[in-house]
């Protein structure tokens, strides 16, 4: 953030918006959603009671809506959400591909160690042998594990599997990241390129 001077610093804010989940595909009778979970913490961000802002297309019903989740169930690994107010298969159809939401704190961090929510990763500065080559655009989150998609300074963009081996540090207080990525990854771009050869 830059301020100018004279200048008050602009507020921090309160709140942030986290995606939690992906609602994949109607379950059973009742109304219940199969979830692609976007958190390590299923049990939290599905308490019941909790209300989810739902993300859907701007001609959906339930655009600009949101959910009360009334419980949470897991068949055989997969989680299975129950919301208050869909009560059969066929408004639970209409939920299908909706992004969950949730409002949480700022300065909330994930009990596990090495774990950070993605608002604070995106837009972290990405250094690579001592040279800043770009920053986070954001967090994807696949089955199998996830990816920082790093923005480079050609306008392109770069995946890297986020795992201890390519992401080593990770420094939220310095807005930085530090990466050792496989070979082949980077080798066809020009250290340094991301910010006009800054050098720590």
């Amino acid at each position: 953030m830059s301020e100018r001077k004279g200048s008050l610093p602009a507020p921090k804010p309160q709140r942030v918006e986290l995606r939690v989940a992906r609602l994949v595909k109607a379950h059973g009778l009742k109304g219940g959603l199969k979830l692609e979970l976007y958190t390590d913490d299923p049990e939290l961000r599905f308490k019941p009671g909790t209300t989810l802002s739902v993300q859907v297309p701007t001609d959906s019903p339930w655009f600009g809506q949101t959910l009360v989740v009334r419980e949470l169930r897991f068949y055989n690994a997969q989680a299975v959400a129950f919301f208050d107010g869909v009560d059969d298969r066929t408004q639970a159809e209409g939920l299908v591909k909706a992004i969950l939401w949730v409002s949480d704190d700022v300065d909330t961090r994930p009990q596990e160690d090495d774990a950070w929510f993605d608002h604070q990763l995106v837009g972290l500065a990405v250094w690579r042998d001592g040279h800043q080559i770009g920053r986070i655009a954001r967090v994807d989150h696949l089955p199998s594990q996830d990816l920082l998609a790093i923005a480079m300074a050609d306008g392109e963009e770069v995946l890297l599997p986020f795992v201890k081996q390519f992401v080593p540090e990770v420094d939220v207080e310095q807005a930085r990241v530090t990466i050792t990525p496989p070979g082949g990854l980077f080798e066809d771009r020009t250290v340094g390129e991301g910010t006009e050869g800054e050098t720590e």
